[in-house]
């Protein structure tokens, strides 16, 4: 139940997340993205902004048009 609700809230902020002008933008708006997710279902912050930065990072690599 928990991965069915993390996998959703990741859909939902992905189009939120994926913006930034810069890599370091990138960077701090999955970072946060990713933060906020954790919070939301009560797990490790520092985790949820490293996946979420990381996240950002290869989508926005992967599809450069859709940042």
């Amino acid at each position: 139940m928990r991965k069915s609700i993390l996998a959703a809230l990741l859909s939902a902020t992905a189009g939120l997340a994926a913006c930034g002008d810069t890599t370091g933008e990138q960077a701090l708006y999955g970072a946060g993205a990713g933060a906020a997710g954790a919070a939301l279902l009560k797990g490790n912050l520092v985790t949820g902004a490293a996946v979420g930065a990381a996240g950002n990072l290869i989508y926005c690599q992967e599809n450069p048009g859709r940042c």
